[in-house]
């Protein structure tokens, strides 16, 4: 990995964090910008994982030059999701926003 890769990768992770935003049922109480670092962050951590136990595949995609590998996509997407859905939780949890009776 070369350190022009990770970047690519948080720039990637913005896409990322919506997408799982959008895969994951329900509504999220969460603002874009969370979204967004939570994207990053799983996108940061996706491409770490698939080298560390070396998640790759032969089907990729080229985007801009740069060529994307699905499986490793996907461990991002996957981190992407928990992630949401953990700050979700916590948004819930912790939230002022909720009927008092």
């Amino acid at each position: 990995m070369q350190p022009e890769d990770y970047v690519a990768a948080i720039v990637f992770g913005a896409v990322i964090g919506v997408i799982a935003r959008i895969v994951l049922p329900g509504r999220q109480r969460i603002g874009i910008i969370l979204t967004v670092l939570i994207g990053m962050g799983a996108a940061v951590a996706g491409t770490w994982a698939a080298d560390r136990w070396d998640l790759h595949s032969d089907k990729t995609f080229e985007l801009v030059n740069r060529t994307f590998d699905w499986l490793v996509l996907g461990v991002q997407v996957g981190i992407a999701v928990v992630g949401v859905a953990i700050a979700a939780l916590l948004a819930r949890a912790f939230g002022t926003d909720r009927d008092v009776d």
